[in-house]
């Protein structure tokens, strides 16, 4: 018989977050298929996992790791930030409320392997008691992170070579897709820093006593197929996991 896979929870957008073109239907519970993709290339099962669900407990029975994937503003009240700033995105409390009991549940935990991504690391940080940027522009110009239609760009991370980031991902200088107009303004406490950006944005989060924490402002998964660094990350979960 061959050996069970590692099962994968990919936390999904809210109902409302995304707009699906679909005359049958209002609300979807959504995920960019990249997620999917990067966990199956790494021997996962994915299994997507909306938010609002009444005991998370059934997850942690369910799953062996989790991906806290991108997605919209998180809602400034979480961290003291100003609920009024005109380029702040519409929030998802039920995403908020669902992940931020996740992330102290699987942090607590300490073995639950999780790889948070953008919106996932900004969440993270807040989790531990740190704020963000509401807007990155408003303190750095230019804004790297992203391209001129306000979406992709490629911007260049320098990697920590002390941190279990640069253990899974192998290089201490990466290429990366980024979409993001937040950033981590002040460290939450615990958390260590692993990758920042030229202009010293923070890139990258993890705990340094947990078996696989690690977290990025990146989207690995929009590369991953075509590089072997953004790749391991998930890869790095799925071993972790199995």
């Amino acid at each position: 018989m061959a050996a069970k896979k590692p099962v994968i929870g990919i936390l999904t957008y809210g109902r409302r977050d995304v707009v699906v073109e679909n005359f049958l239907y209002d609300d979807y519970y959504a995920s960019p298929s990249q997620y999917v993709d990067g966990v199956r290339r790494a021997g996962g099962v994915p299994v997507l996992l909306p938010p609002n669900e009444a005991d998370i407990s059934d997850w942690l029975a369910l799953v062996d790791g989790f991906v806290f994937t991108g997605g919209t503003d998180i809602d400034p009240a979480l961290y003291g930030g100003d609920p009024n700033h005109p380029n702040l995105l519409a929030v998802s409390k039920e995403r908020d409320q669902t992940e931020m009991d996740l992330i102290k549940r699987v942090t607590e935990d300490g073995t639950i392997p999780s790889l948070l991504i953008c919106r996932g690391m900004q969440l993270l940080n807040v989790a531990f008691g740190g704020d963000l940027h509401e807007h990155i522009p408003d303190v750095q110009d230019p804004d790297i992170h992203r391209g001129d239609d306000g979406f992709w760009t490629v911007q260049p991370v320098d990697v920590d070579r002390s941190s279990k980031l640069f253990e899974v991902m192998g290089t201490d200088h990466v290429k990366t897709y980024s979409g993001h107009h937040q950033g981590v303004k002040t460290v939450g406490d615990g958390l260590v820093v692993s990758a920042v950006a030229p202009d010293g944005i923070v890139e990258g989060l993890e705990i340094a006593d947990h078996s696989f924490c690690i977290a990025v402002q990146w989207h690995p998964e929009v590369s991953a197929a075509s590089d072997e660094s953004q790749q391991r990350l998930f890869d790095g979960l799925v071993r972790t996991a199995s």
